[in-house]
């Protein structure tokens, strides 16, 4: 497996038989659950998906959402976990928002409304990741309203 192979597939996750996107999804919320509480660790944690990530979209995708790439779900994950970060710095990070990012993440990629379903439409790097990185934002944006809300 070259680099832009590996890079895209967030080193094998892809390549899961079944549901590779959820698959993704489930191994960026693994690696990124930690960096929670780390909200600047985690943006550019994020920021490096992204760019990686059209690098590799380019290379070994060749333009193509192919089901493999997840490097995209690894970005939107990411961002959408920045929203669950604690209020106060003696507070838990938790589970529960972190899933809640998750389920709302992949309910935006996988019904693509607005904006993600127009990015979706573009056959190239831009689109492959653009449309999971707007899924992220209002992924984020949901939880930050959500947890004010309830606050």
């Amino acid at each position: 497996m070259n680099l832009a192979r590996f890079v895209a597939t967030f080193g094998g996750a892809g390549l899961a038989p079944k549901a590779p996107g959820t698959v993704g999804s489930l191994a960026a919320l693994v690696v990124g659950l930690p960096l929670v509480r780390r909200p600047k660790a985690l943006a550019a944690a994020a920021g490096v998906a992204t760019l990686a990530g059209l690098w590799a979209a380019h290379k070994a995708g060749d333009g193509e959402d192919h089901s493999w790439i997840v490097i995209d779900e690894v970005a939107g994950m990411w961002i959408s976990l920045l929203a669950c970060a604690p209020l106060e710095s003696k507070q838990r990070a938790g589970f529960f928002w972190p899933l809640i990012a998750f389920g709302l993440f992949r309910l935006f990629d996988i019904t693509k409304p607005g904006p993600v379903g127009m990015l979706d439409r573009k056959h190239n790097a831009i689109g492959i990741m653009g449309d999971d990185i707007v899924a992220g934002f209002m992924a984020a944006g949901c939880i930050k309203l959500l947890r004010a809300c309830k606050g």
